[in-house]
């Protein structure tokens, strides 16, 4: 690495964590190590055992938020710490400290905004096939929704400029974060890049708090929440589409039966698909007004992001 980028930026390591006293000296201290410029942020999420004093001990800058979830770290965080380049890391001791410099040097000579740690593990303890079939399931959902080049979206293991974190907007409590992290790049245009990185097992006596249907459901909506977001109208224009199929199949026989006889036989069916019609012009007009919304919103977001230096 230069040593414009090894001396001069201010270098954060945030690293948000619950119940992770068996792991989070090693992060720390791999980490320390890896960067012994930067300043090592420990933010315990209301544990339960001696995380934040096993953090102290290491070495780490030790905080607290009491509200659970990663989301709610992740926000505090990027509103309480101040640099010039972060990485974020979570605290069981699966990343590898080393490809830290990679991102670093990555993010600074290519001006990028964030750059991804791609896992790549043989070990099956580490990385599970049902977890890595998820990932690779939502991975493709986002490329289909926002056009996404990204290959690991739930990589807890990333590197962002403070142009990224201060403009930030954090809407997500949990799990749901590395999502909306990913979103919020690809809204933006912002130059992105990613990387290839070892990925490990936890440390004998540390659990992970994924669970895989309840947070897969939760990170599901959350992709949907995003994208009626910032493709409002895109969003309700498939819903208007389907109303408007169903409708059009439920009046089909009605209009068929009233050419040969002029009947109306069945009203109650002629309501219904008068009123999917209706509808679905209703969410067409509605995803028409909150684009332009959203448009506004992403200026905002824009102007706030080039505030920063």
């Amino acid at each position: 690495m230069s040593r414009q980028i090894t001396e001069s930026p201010r270098i954060a390591v945030i690293v948000p964590c619950y119940n992770e006293e068996v792991a989070i000296a090693t992060v720390v201290k791999q980490f320390k190590a890896a960067l012994p410029s930067a300043t090592v942020y420990v933010y315990d999420n209301a544990s339960t055992d001696r995380t934040s004093d096993v953090a102290r001990a290491a070495g780490a800058v030790v905080r607290f938020e009491p509200r659970k979830g990663k989301g709610n770290v992740v926000r505090r965080m990027f509103a309480d710490v101040d640099a010039d380049i972060y990485v974020m890391v979570d605290g069981d001791a699966t990343y590898d400290a080393g490809s830290a410099l990679e991102m670093i040097d990555r993010l600074a000579s290519g001006n990028l905004d964030m750059v991804v740690a791609n896992r790549q593990s043989e070990a099956v303890a580490a990385y599970r096939a049902g977890h890595q079939f998820g990932n690779r399931l939502f991975n493709r959902i986002l490329e289909t929704l926002f056009n996404s080049s990204f290959q690991d979206i739930f990589s807890g293991y990333r590197a962002f400029s403070r142009r990224f974190v201060k403009s930030f907007p954090a809407a997500s409590t949990g799990f749901d974060i590395e999502t909306e992290l990913t979103v919020h790049a690809l809204e933006l245009s912002m130059p992105v890049g990613q990387i290839e990185s070892p990925y490990g097992a936890r440390p004998e006596g540390s659990e992970s708090k994924l669970r895989t249907y309840r947070h897969g459901s939760m990170i599901l909506w959350r992709i949907m929440i995003l994208y009626k977001e910032v493709r409002p109208f895109q969003f309700f224009s498939a819903i208007a589409l389907m109303l408007a199929v169903t409708s059009t199949v439920l009046v089909y026989p009605i209009v068929v039966t009233y050419i040969e006889t002029g009947l109306v036989p069945r009203f109650p069916t002629a309501i219904l698909a008068t009123g999917l019609m209706i509808l679905a012009f209703i969410s067409i007009t509605c995803g028409l007004i909150l684009d332009s919304g959203r448009r506004g919103r992403r200026e905002m977001k824009h102007l706030l992001y080039l505030q920063q230096s």
